[in-house]
């Protein structure tokens, strides 16, 4: 048997009722899904401009403001000076490498990536390390374009495609997905 129109058109506005009052129930009763405190009573944070032994000029600050934009956007850590901080993040840009992934030719490229590697420390204020992330790596493809310009454009969203997805990662693990 199958069902009439109308009997599905009240179905679905019944599911998205349920849905809309069990968002309204998460969102009243102070439910969060992740992030809020960091461990080891850090209430402060000193995030350190990284290292950067790579030729690829600039990428520490990139790392540096991605960081600081996830701590706090999903922490209530308050971002301070060295000597006040509970804790200091510091890390360095181990690596970086493009390679070829596809080509249209032998002798012309088609697709690059990206592959960025990243040690993180956490040292509370005795300098004992609390937290370290060693070798953390992403890696994003970017299209190769005839103009050198829109490849650079390319090649720089790319970096920070894994800026952003290294500094979710991080703070991830930091607040408690060890």
């Amino acid at each position: 048997m199958r069902k009439s129109p109308s009997n599905r058109n009240g179905l679905t506005r019944r599911v998205c009722f349920a849905y809309l009052i069990l968002g309204i129930l998460l969102s009243s009763c102070g439910y969060r899904f992740a992030g809020g405190d960091l461990p080891f009573s850090i209430k402060t944070l000193c995030i350190r401009m990284f290292e950067n032994p790579t030729t690829e000029a600039g990428i520490e600050t990139t790392f540096a403001n991605d960081l600081i934009n996830e701590f706090t956007r999903n922490s209530h850590v308050i971002l301070a000076g060295p000597e006040e901080a509970d804790a200091i993040l510091t890390g360095e840009i181990r690596s970086m490498s493009i390679e070829t992934v596809s080509r249209k030719s032998s002798y012309v490229p088609f697709e690059r990536q990206a592959k960025i590697a990243v040690d993180l420390r956490l040292k509370d204020r005795d300098g004992q390390v609390v937290w370290s992330g060693d070798e953390m790596s992403e890696e994003e493809a970017y299209t190769v374009m005839p103009e050198k310009l829109a490849t650079e454009h390319n090649r720089r969203e790319a970096i920070s495609a894994i800026s952003e997805r290294l500094a979710e990662e991080v703070y991830a693990r930091v607040s408690g997905g060890f």
